[in-house]
C-alpha cells in the first residue's frame, strides 16, 4: 500500500462549531434505555429509573497528561473514556453515558479529530456507553480534552473508599507497572528518533506495556464477576495514581492501617524483564507507576473463599489498625513505612 504523503487537512474554520460537533457526532446511537436525549439539544435527559448516579470527570492535556510525538489520537480517544469508565468500576457501577468536550488549536485539521472522536466511538462501543452530548472550543496551547462519565448502581450496592475494617484484606486485580514501563520505553525511543529520525524502533519486546500506556483498559469486567461470586467489597479505587497512593487513600478514608506484602504484588513478565535493563526496581515501579487502571478493593475475610482460586484477583495485603500506620513488608520480612510517590499534579 502506497502511503498518502499529503493526507487531506480541512481546516476547522471550514464547519465551524455547531457542524464541528454534528460532524464528529453523527455517528453516535443510543443503547440505553435511560438516555431519554442524547446529543443535539441544549441538554441531554437520562432516567436512571431507580438506580443511583455516579458522576465523574477527568481531563486530559497536551504535554501534562499525553504527548502526540508517539500517542496515535485515535488511542488517545479511546484512553480517555477508558480512565473514566475506571472511575465509575472503582464505585461498583456501571458506565452509561458519557459527554466528551474538547478544547483544539487550529494546528489540528478535522481529520486529526475524526480520529480522535473514532476513538471516543470504539471504547464508547466496547463499554457499552451513550454519548450524550459535549463541547468543543478553540485553544491557544494544543489539545484538551475533558470527558464526563456517568454510571449506573443499585441502591446499596455503591462502594466508597470508606468502608474497609481491620483484618479485611487487600485486593487487587490485573497486575501493575506495565502502564509505567510502557511510558519509558516510548520516552526513550522519542530520544532516539530526535538523534536519528531515520531510526526504525524495534518494539516487539515491550508490545504488552505499550499498550497498558497507550490502549488502556478499565476493568469492567471485575464489576460483573464480583455480581457472579456475590462479594461486595468494604472499599475500592482505581490504581491511575501508583499503588501505595491508593493503599493510602483507601486507610485516610477508612481510617485504617495495612501490611502490604512486597511479594504479592503481582508482575508482568514483561515489566520485570523492562525494569532490568533499565535497571529500575521492580517494586518501585509497581508501587509509584500509576496508569495502570486495575482495581483496588477491600473485601471481608468470610469472602476469601468466594475469590481464592480467581486468576483475576490477588490478594496482596490486609487493613490493620490506624494506630498501625501504612507499611510494605519487604520480602526480607521487613517492614517499611509506605509514602505516596506516584502521579503528582501541580509538581514544582
Amino acid at each position: 500500500m502506497i502511503e498518502d504523503k499529503n493526507p487531506q487537512r480541512t481546516p476547522l474554520s471550514e464547519l465551524g462549531e455547531f457542524a464541528l460537533i454534528d460532524h464528529l457526532t453523527k455517528n453516535f446511537d443510543i443503547k440505553h434505555q435511560s438516555t431519554i436525549k442524547g446529543v443535539g439539544d441544549d441538554a441531554a435527559v437520562i432516567n436512571p429509573e431507580g438506580k443511583n448516579i455516579v458522576v465523574t470527570t477527568d481531563m486530559l492535556v497536551e504535554g501534562v497528561h499525553f504527548d502526540l510525538s508517539y500517542a496515535p489520537l485515535k488511542h488517545l480517544g479511546y484512553k480517555a473514556v477508558v480512565v473514566n469508565v475506571s472511575d465509575v468500576c472503582a464505585m461498583n457501577a456501571n458506565a452509561t453515558q458519557i459527554t466528551v468536550s474538547i478544547a483544539v488549536s487550529n494546528r489540528f485539521p478535522l481529520e486529526a479529530l475524526e480520529e480522535l472522536y473514532a476513538g471516543i466511538e470504539t471504547a464508547a462501543k466496547i463499554y457499552n456507553i451513550d454519548v450524550i452530548g459535549g463541547d468543543t472550543t478553540s485553544s491557544t496551547s494544543g489539545l484538551l480534552i475533558s470527558i464526563t462519565a456517568i454510571g449506573e448502581v443499585e441502591k446499596g450496592q455503591e462502594v466508597y473508599r470508606s468502608g474497609a475494617k481491620p483484618n479485611d484484606l487487600l485486593v487487587l486485580t490485573g497486575d501493575v507497572g506495565g502502564a509505567y514501563m510502557g511510558l519509558q520505553v516510548l520516552e526513550r525511543e522519542k530520544e532516539v528518533f530526535k538523534v536519528n529520525p531515520n531510526n526504525q524502533p524495534d518494539l516487539d519486546l515491550y508490545t504488552y506495556i505499550m499498550e497498558r500506556q497507550l490502549k488502556p483498559e478499565a476493568r469492567k469486567d471485575i464489576i460483573s464477576l464480583l455480581k457472579e461470586l456475590d462479594v461486595k467489597p468494604t472499599s475500592m479505587i482505581d490504581v491511575s495514581d501508583g499503588l501505595s497512593s491508593e493503599v493510602l487513600h483507601l486507610c485516610k478514608a477508612s481510617k485504617v492501617g495495612c501490611d502490604l506484602f512486597e511479594d504479592k504484588i503481582p508482575l508482568d513478565p514483561q515489566v520485570i524483564s523492562t525494569c532490568e535493563e533499565f535497571d529500575i526496581d521492580s517494586t518501585t515501579i509497581a508501587l509509584n507507576g500509576g496508569e495502570d487502571y486495575e482495581l483496588l478493593m477491600t473485601i471481608s475475610q468470610e469472602d476469601y473463599p468466594k475469590i481464592k482460586a480467581n486468576p483475576h484477583l490477588t490478594v496482596i495485603g490486609y487493613m490493620t489498625e490506624e494506630s498501625s500506620g501504612a507499611h510494605l513488608v519487604t520480602r526480607a520480612n521487613t517492614k517499611i513505612q509506605l509514602q505516596a510517590q506516584g502521579w503528582k499534579n501541580f509538581n514544582e
